[in-house]
C-alpha cells in the first residue's frame, strides 16, 4: 500500500515522536511538534502511537491513496475533502477514522485554527528509521527530506489492533485567543533582576511570523539585556527560552540545536510544549509559573 503525494503544501514532513537519547551525537529529539494530536491520530486508526504520519503545515496538501486504507487527521482546523472519481465525495471529519478507496484523493484547505494537521495512515508511513526513527529534523537534515510532489509514500503493515469505535480522551481543539504557556524558573534566571523576571511574566507576546520547527519566536517590548548576555555554549532542550542581546524571548522547540549560549529564563513545561506548534504568527502568548 502507499500514498501519492500530489501536492505537499508549504511544508509536509515525515514525523514520529522522534530519536531522544543522542544529544551526546549533537542530535537532537526532533519529532512531531504537537505530540499529543499525533498520538492521537495514530489512537483513531489502531497504529502504535509513536507510527509515523505526516505533519503537514498550514494544510494545502493533496494526496492519493493507492489502496484501500483507514486514515484520521487531528491537530490544526481547516476544510479537509475526500476526493473520488474527480468529485468532492465527503468533507472528512477532524479526529475520526475515516475509510477511503484505492484512487481516492485527499485535499486540505489552509488551516483556519492552529498550524500543523496531522494525518495518519492505517500502518503508519514506512521506510528506513535513522538513529531509530524516522522523523525529519529540519535543522540537521537526518530523517526524510520534505515532501515533494510526485513522491510515493510506502505505508506500513496492518496493525493487529482493530480500529477503535471512539477515542475516550478529549479532543482538544486549537485556541485562537491568547495562549497561555506553564514554564518552570531556567538554570539562568539569576541572570535576569527581577523587574526583567517581572516584564517576562507580565507581557503578552506576539507570535512573529519567522517561527519555525526550530524555535517559536515572540515580538513584544525587548526585555533589558540581562548580565552575561552570552555564555559558552552548553547544553539546551526542547522549550527552553533564550534571552537573546535583541530582548525579545526564543523558544527552541523540537529541532532546536543541542547547545547554545544565551541565558535561558525559564523552560516550558513538557504538558505546554504541544501548544507552540499550533500558535498562528501574530497570536498572543503569555507566560506563567507551572504549579
Amino acid at each position: 500500500m502507499s500514498l501519492h503525494i500530489l501536492t505537499p503544501g508549504p511544508l509536509a514532513l515525515v514525523e514520529d515522536l522522534g530519536r531522544p537519547g543522542f544529544a551526546h551525537l549533537g542530535v537532537s529529539a526532533s519529532g512531531a511538534l504537537d505530540r499529543s494530536a499525533l498520538r492521537l491520530a495514530n489512537r483513531l486508526v489502531g497504529n502504535p502511537q509513536d507510527a509515523a504520519g505526516i505533519e503537514i503545515t498550514m494544510g494545502l496538501l493533496e494526496a492519493r491513496f493507492d489502496a484501500p486504507t483507514w486514515f484520521a487527521i487531528t491537530g490544526a482546523e481547516g476544510d479537509v475533502l475526500l476526493v473520488r472519481d474527480g468529485v468532492p465525495a465527503s468533507s472528512v471529519p477532524l479526529a475520526v477514522a475515516t475509510h477511503a478507496e484505492a484512487g481516492d484523493r485527499i485535499e486540505f484547505g489552509p488551516a483556519r485554527h492552529g498550524v500543523r494537521f496531522y494525518l495518519a495512515v492505517r500502518g503508519g508511513i514506512d521506510g528506513a528509521p535513522t538513529l531509530g526513527s524516522r522523523s525529519s529534523d529540519t535543522l540537521s537534515g537526518l530523517g526524510p527530506a520534505p515532501l515533494s510532489a510526485g513522491q510515493t509514500l510506502a505505508l506500513g503493515a496492518e496493525p493487529e489492533r482493530a480500529i477503535p469505535s471512539a477515542d475516550a480522551l478529549t479532543v482538544w481543539a486549537p485556541r485562537d485567543d491568547t495562549v497561555v504557556i506553564d514554564v518552570v524558573e531556567g538554570p539562568r534566571t539569576d541572570r535576569f533582576d527581577s523587574h526583567t523576571r517581572d516584564a517576562f511574566f507580565e507581557t503578552t507576546w506576539s507570535m512573529s511570523a519567522s517561527s519555525n520547527r526550530v524555535g517559536a519566536r515572540l515580538d513584544g517590548p525587548p526585555l533589558p539585556v540581562a548580565r552575561g548576555a552570552e555564555l559558552p555554549s552548553e547544553g539546551m532542550v526542547a522549550g527552553s527560552i533564550q534571552i537573546p542581546p535583541s530582548g525579545l524571548p526564543t523558544i527552541l522547540l523540537a529541532d532546536h540545536p543541542v547547545t547554545g549560549g544565551y541565558p535561558v529564563i525559564a523552560v516550558v513545561s513538557d504538558a505546554s510544549l504541544d501548544a507552540f506548534a499550533q500558535v498562528r504568527p501574530g497570536q498572543h502568548v503569555r507566560f506563567r509559573h507551572a504549579h
